[in-house]
């Protein structure tokens, strides 16, 4: 029989609250309201639907405080990862958050309203404490605690929701269990122990070998239970890898193994992570949950790294490490189903060749440095070296194509990033080469559209930040438009380089600079940079 839920009670949310949704449903219409983003979202998702369970909302002063220094809840209850509902100083003033009151959270995606929160406490946090104690260290490399750092604001507020409808969902239904759900088919099953297996990668050979040797140890089923949320910026998308995942299934002893998908934003926490998803596969109903590869680590790890970079590159990835396709099938007109295609065919069809995957070239500097001009200059060349769509991002044309009421405040500026890294991010995905030449001037918004690129990118995810460290000296005095003139006289507030500084970026891929090379010489780097990846 399926585990007992963390805590002793499955909180079942939507089941709990299904009674009276229509009216907390035109309760919310009248509600001033906070709209998700992608992480809250997921966790809005596991606690209404009881797969956070003991929790029924997020966590409160008290409940933080101690997971972060104990991994307990308040009341002793073992927790590893807090989870967080975060809001900026102008969110509480324009919602007019204060205990007590009601607020509506919204899906960012259909903008439909699905729990109410009523406000326990509203409380600060400590970015380091918090990095350090659950992240193991306050190191902005590492994607949570940079993700702390951008882009968490910077009060909390806790408590209990009321679920009026889970979110939806338009890919792979049929693949998605709730914990009841989950429970009942395993039930159903009369599968009695069951071994969960956490994954945010593709599977291969080895992943099958280990979970089934599991199995048998145990004498029992097998769940494969990827995460499809939120993950790890670079990741593969979680469309590729299902289709990865359904075509390993095909591999299992019959009846042995089942697939569910997890709508979790994983924090990358180490040990605290492991424990966290014990947890979370206990509330699917799991007896047992492999924690660590059962593998010759360093071997392991070896095959693992080569792997990825075989996949990035478009080399041969061997069928002893994962399932390759089989030509012969073709020459024989034997069709396979497509959740019997080969797991490498698989992935391939999704990241192919290095010289067809999509890049993005961002070059930040000051005003008239000369960025906008190499922008220009590297299209040409892009083109004329052909394989590719290029696509030119100019700042300007950014902001007066896509809201020409953004200006210069940090704020706007960090807003018209936004828009410049998804919209490259996009076209990476499809393959094209992009050039965006956005001024920049903050590590935060730099590092933002890096992860932004990473995240969306997919195969195409290739990101090359080159500073074009013109001295400000030269880009004013050669301004024929008067731009830094206008600045000067109080024309034009926030404008970088004379009124805002400009952070010199600290890792960039190229620094070029126009009054020491000339253009041609500067493209000509960027296409060796290009060619030494392979991208080219």
């Amino acid at each position: 029989m399926a585990s007992t839920p963390h805590g002793g009670i499955l909180k079942d949310l939507v089941a709990r609250d299904e009674p009276i949704s229509g009216q907390l449903k035109d309760e919310a219409a009248k509600l001033k309201d906070i709209v998700l983003t992608e992480r809250q979202l997921c966790d809005l998702e596991l606690i209404i639907n009881g797969g956070f369970s003991p929790l029924e909302g997020f966590m409160n002063e008290a409940d933080y405080t101690s997971v972060v220094d104990t991994l307990r809840l308040s009341d002793g209850t073992l927790f590893a990862m807090p989870v967080t509902l975060d809001v900026s100083s102008a969110d509480i003033e324009r919602l007019g958050i204060v205990p007590g009151a009601r607020i509506a959270l919204r899906d960012p995606r259909d903008d439909e309203a699905l729990a109410i929160i009523t406000i326990d406490d509203i409380y600060t946090y400590d970015r380091v404490k918090e990095s350090i104690h659950v992240f193991g260290a306050d190191d902005p490399a590492h994607p949570s605690v940079a993700y702390l750092r951008n882009r968490v604001k910077p009060f909390y507020v806790g408590g209990k929701v009321q679920a009026i409808q889970a979110p939806s969902h338009f890919d792979y239904v049929a693949l998605r269990y709730t914990p009841t759900e989950l429970r009942a088919h395993f039930k159903k099953l009369a599968w009695r122990r069951v071994v969960a297996f956490q994954t945010r990668n593709p599977m291969h050979r080895a992943h099958r070998e280990l979970t089934v040797r599991a199995a048998r140890q145990r004498q029992a089923n097998v769940l494969i239970h990827p995460v499809v949320g939120l993950t790890k910026p670079g990741d593969v998308d979680h469309y590729t890898r299902v289709r990865v995942y359904e075509a390993i299934m095909a591999k299992y002893p019959n009846g042995m193994g089942h697939l569910a998908l997890l709508p979790l934003a994983m924090r990358m926490a180490g040990p605290r992570e492991a424990v966290w998803h014990a947890i979370i596969r206990k509330n699917f109903g799991a007896t047992h949950f492999i924690t660590k590869y059962l593998l010759e680590r360093r071997l392991w790890i070896s095959l693992a790294r080569s792997y990825g970079g075989r996949l990035k590159t478009g080399a041969h990835i061997p069928d002893w490490f994962s399932y390759e396709y089989v030509p012969i099938l073709d020459i024989l007109h034997i069709n396979l189903t497509s959740s019997k295609r080969a797991v490498v065919t698989r992935l391939r069809e999704s990241y192919p060749p290095r010289n067809k995957q999509g890049f993005v070239l961002c070059l930040t500097g000051y005003y008239n440095s000369g960025k906008d001009i190499i922008a220009k200059a590297l299209q040409v060349a892009l083109n004329e070296q052909g394989g590719r769509s290029v696509s030119l991002l100019l700042g300007e044309t950014v902001r007066d194509d896509i809201n020409a009421k953004v200006g210069f405040t940090p704020d706007e500026r960090h807003e018209n990033l936004q828009r410049i890294a998804f919209v490259a991010g996009e076209l990476a995905r499809a393959g094209a080469a992009v050039i965006a030449s956005p001024t920049a001037p903050e590590e935060r918004s730099r590092a933002l559209v890096k992860d932004t690129v990473l995240q969306n990118g997919g195969a195409g995810g290739n990101f090359f930040l080159i500073h074009v460290a013109t001295p400000l000296e030269h880009c004013e005095s050669t301004d024929r438009r008067g731009i830094y003139a206008q600045a000067r006289r109080g024309e034009i507030r926030g404008f970088v380089g004379v009124d805002t500084e400009y952070e010199v970026p600290k890792k960039a891929d190229l620094v070029v600079d126009v009054t020491t090379q000339n253009i041609p010489s500067i493209v000509h780097s960027i296409v060796l940079l290009l060619e030494t990846t392979s991208l080219l």
